[in-house]
């Protein structure tokens, strides 16, 4: 089972998707937890939520930060898993590519594959940014056009896509939806 987690900032997005995964466990199951922000050294702000974050992992998770989720995916396909989140990928992939046209059509073609190809359960959260206004910058629109666009690709091959607002699950697709990755 495959879920996509949308919502906005500090809307409750991983903290419901860490409750699903752990919810997920069977077993001695361990969960990989893909953690895709980079601390900023000289950003205490950022580096306290990073630090929020990593509190609130369960003692069975086994933690990877890293941009490279594609490979981290295929490397564990059968242990329950949680990417969080697809925006702080989404700024990796562009910074490694180029802000001003550099494509990364290929690394959004991997990470969807890598999804779609998951046999076990995997929950990933996502910046939902079709809810504001269109950003007055170059850069803010690129990320906004490509975070959308990947949004819609994981919607596609994922059976379920929740939205989350103030904490509160709204389900988009049920778990019933058929797969068009």
């Amino acid at each position: 089972m495959r879920t996509l987690v949308l919502g906005g900032i500090r809307s409750g997005k991983s903290r419901w998707a860490e409750s699903v995964i752990a919810e997920s466990r069977t077993g001695c199951d361990t969960v990989t937890y893909i953690a895709t922000a980079a601390p900023a050294a000289p950003d205490p702000a950022w580096q306290q939520r990073i630090a929020e974050h990593r509190l609130r992992r369960l003692p069975w998770w086994r933690t990877v930060e890293t941009s490279d989720v594609a490979t981290q995916l295929r490397s564990a396909p059968q242990a329950p898993a949680l990417v969080d989140d697809l925006g702080n990928w989404l700024t990796a992939m562009l910074d490694r590519r180029g802000w001003e046209g550099g494509s990364i059509d290929d690394d959004v073609a991997d990470l969807v594959d890598a999804v779609r190809d998951y046999a076990a359960p995997l929950v990933v959260v996502s910046p939902e940014v079709g809810l504001t206004v269109v950003p007055a910058t170059a850069a803010g629109r690129r990320f906004a056009d490509e975070l959308g666009t990947l949004n819609q690709r994981l919607a596609g091959c994922c059976e379920r896509v929740v939205l989350v607002v103030a904490g509160q699950p709204l389900w988009m697709k049920p778990a019933a939806a058929k797969e068009s990755c």
